[in-house]
């Protein structure tokens, strides 16, 4: 019989393909249901529940700790999920600053479904920054679990993270009546999306001007607003508008950024405002 002679690097070549491939099928993730406030539809509660496929098997999870309130938070959340017939609706206040419990952690990360309620996404990140809840969520979303959020826990999901505070007008209850530099406070968020900026409550508050600001200053970001009663459905690269209003999509590849007097200048904004049932790309 002849042998048959295959050269090592031949070898190795086939190996290293083999294992590249069996890596990518590996970081397999779940979906995104990012939702931009105000009143959740019936029919967009519906179409969460379906598409973390949990009608007969898993539970949902709940997560307050961006609300004053989270108690009562959890029990509204559980209303909006009341109207889907699903019973297996739980919640957990996760306590800054306090070991949680292994029991706690491993019911989030075999959740099909984490939601995260509103209030304030500062408040959430302080604390679940760099702990074993943070890691919990990222490990459900790896396993393919569905990720979602209202106002607040719309915002967390980027890995720039508008707080939605003015660095140059503290306190301020007008809104932002200006497109200025070095105005916008940016922080980290949960990292889910590493090139999008989300914004919520965008056109019922009218945040154009933070998130044109938000584009300038950051030209690498795709800066999304998504309206109330009104989600974008991430799934890979690319995310579909569900519920009943729109979402904006401010795309900087001109990349300029001019300033005179502290205002904002540049060319080449690209402006979308997509409607329900429609699709673009995030990447």
């Amino acid at each position: 019989m002849k042998k048959i002679f295959i050269p090592t690097i031949f070898i190795i070549t086939m190996l290293l393909s083999f294992c590249g491939q069996k890596q990518d099928h590996g970081q397999a993730t779940g979906k995104l249901f990012i939702i931009g406030g105000g009143n959740r539809t019936d029919s967009m509660m519906n179409e969460l529940i379906d598409i973390a496929g949990i009608r007969t098997t898993g539970y949902v999870y709940i997560l307050p700790m961006a609300s004053s309130v989270p108690d009562s938070s959890i029990m509204w959340a559980k209303e909006d999920f009341a109207v889907t017939g699903v019973k297996k609706v739980f919640g957990f206040n996760f306590p800054a600053g306090i070991t949680p419990p292994k029991t706690r952690l491993d019911s989030l990360r075999n959740a099909r479904l984490i939601y995260i309620s509103g209030g304030d996404q500062s408040r959430f990140m302080s604390v679940v920054i760099n702990t074993p809840v943070m890691d919990a969520i990222h490990q459900a979303y790896r396993n393919g679990s569905v990720i979602a959020g209202t106002s607040a826990g719309a915002a967390v999901m980027s890995k720039k993270m508008i707080t939605g505070n003015q660095k140059k007008h503290p306190g301020s209850d007008a809104g932002f009546i200006t497109i200025e530099s070095d105005n916008i406070e940016i922080s980290q968020g949960l990292g889910f999306l590493n090139d999008v900026i989300i914004d919520q409550h965008f056109i019922k508050r009218q945040r154009l001007n933070r998130l044109v600001a938000a584009s300038i200053e950051n030209p690498d970001e795709l800066c999304v607003g998504i309206d109330e009663s009104t989600a974008i459905i991430v799934d890979g690269d690319y995310a579909t508008v569900t519920g009943i209003g729109q979402v904006i999509v401010i795309k900087n590849g001109g990349r300029i950024k001019n300033v005179k007097n502290g205002l904002l200048g540049t060319d080449g904004l690209q402006l979308s405002v997509y409607l329900p049932g429609e699709k673009f790309k995030l990447r």
